[in-house]
């Protein structure tokens, strides 16, 4: 049987790989990335610069699942990237082994029980499971059926001193022409019996505190996807004399990341009554704002970060009435990029260098209480760099804790 790969970028060291080998006996350029639990075997491997990761499955599944993180790719939801699909295996002995599906590796990013591994305790539990809903909310907006929403099935990555969290596993996924609230119940019934079994398992584990009850945290997971989708989506009505109600209904979806694309609008006859109802939301506001102003692509939270950091640099030096364009570059070479040239080339696989610039940020704050007065930004990241980064474990490249 003659070997197949399917892909949408080539790589030609992928035919280096020891594709007659079962997956789990490779040990050539397999890297020790952490990586989740699955039901499939799993290895990350390493080929000059690229990093992938390569799941073992049927060769059915393994198409429909690439041709499906190829749609999530392209309606820009956040999924891993998928590289290729690897058909007629086999063994030295001539047996058949079972097709693998290649995904890019997604850099910072870890499964939730490596991050309780490096430090995350209860009290963070919040923030990732508000990176769950987010997540959520954003597939069923774009009318996909997950089918198996757990901890297990996603990578984080540390955004503002929170997370962000992309689908991992997409194998029962599906691209619907309209989500029904009883398929969204269904995801959201499944969301909260595996995280509640995580949970435990984490416990039982000794990674999370045994107080932390399990059936508070899956309730909080309801009632703030509940929160976001009526936010997102619900009908609002209110008096003709009221229609700046409508600017505050943007504005407040603005402020939770996401732009309005479309709005329906609808007055009664006499036009007393206004009615109003968001029909094409998209997550993503301020990261396309700092986006279109410097360059840098980052998450949305820390996006909203720096972009604060840009208004207190044009109120600082008295620039607002210059373009801003012009004040956001002159703030990336300035502050942003003298600060991420400070940071060795040791330390640059602790973090990304906009959760680190965040964490400068925060750590300015505590400086300049403590001593008084403010703390220059500079002066802060030696000092943050110093003390804080190069004690952090590296989250580019770390243990793999299988």
């Amino acid at each position: 049987m003659a070997l197949r790969i399917v892909a949408n970028r080539p790589d030609p060291a992928l035919l280096a790989l020891p594709w007659s080998t079962p997956l789990e006996q490779w040990t050539e350029h397999v890297v020790p990335l952490p990586r989740g639990l699955s039901r499939h075997v799993v290895r990350i491997v390493r080929l000059g610069e690229n990093t992938y990761a390569v799941k073992e499955t049927v060769e059915d599944i393994a198409f429909r699942e690439y041709r499906m993180l190829r749609d999530l790719q392209r309606i820009g939801l956040p999924a891993v990237v998928p590289q290729g699909v690897v058909t007629g295996r086999v063994d030295a002995a001539g047996e058949e082994l079972p097709a693998a599906l290649l995904t890019q590796h997604l850099q910072f990013s870890l499964p939730y029980r490596s991050l309780f591994a490096h430090g995350l305790t209860a009290d963070n539990l919040p923030s990732l499971i508000d990176a769950m809903v987010v997540l959520l909310v954003r597939l069923h907006l774009a009318d996909f059926y997950w089918g198996d929403v757990s901890l297990s099935n996603v990578l984080f990555r540390r955004s503002a001193g929170g997370f962000a969290a992309y689908l991992v596993d997409a194998e029962t996924g599906e691209l619907k022409s309209s989500l029904s609230d009883r398929l969204r119940e269904h995801d959201l019934t499944v969301a909260t019996e595996n995280i509640f079994a995580e949970l435990l398992d984490l416990q039982a584990s000794e990674s999370l505190d045994h107080e932390v009850r399990a059936h508070d945290i899956v309730e909080m997971l309801r009632e703030r996807y509940d929160a976001l989708w009526a936010e997102l989506t619900a009908a609002e009505e209110f008096s003709a004399r009221e229609m700046w109600r409508i600017e505050q209904r943007v504005e407040r979806l603005n402020d939770l990341g996401f732009d309005v694309d479309e709005l329906d609008i609808v007055t009664d006859w006499d036009g007393d009554k206004v009615h109003i109802q968001p029909k094409v939301v998209e997550e993503g506001h301020h990261r396309r704002e700092l986006q279109a102003l410097t360059g840098l692509n980052v998450e949305d939270a820390q996006a909203r970060r720096m972009l604060n950091d840009i208004a207190s640099f044009t109120a600082h030096l008295d620039l607002g009435r210059e373009d801003r364009t012009l004040v956001a570059n002159r703030w990336l070479t300035q502050v942003y990029e003298p600060i991420m040239a400070m940071v060795p080339a040791t330390a640059r696989g602790k973090l990304e260098p906009a959760e680190i610039f965040h964490e400068i940020l925060v750590h300015r704050w505590y400086l300049s209480e403590r001593a008084g007065h403010e703390i220059g930004i500079l002066d802060t990241a030696r000092d943050y760099i110093d003390s804080v980064l190069m004690e952090k474990p590296d989250e580019k490249v770390a243990a793999d804790d299988d």
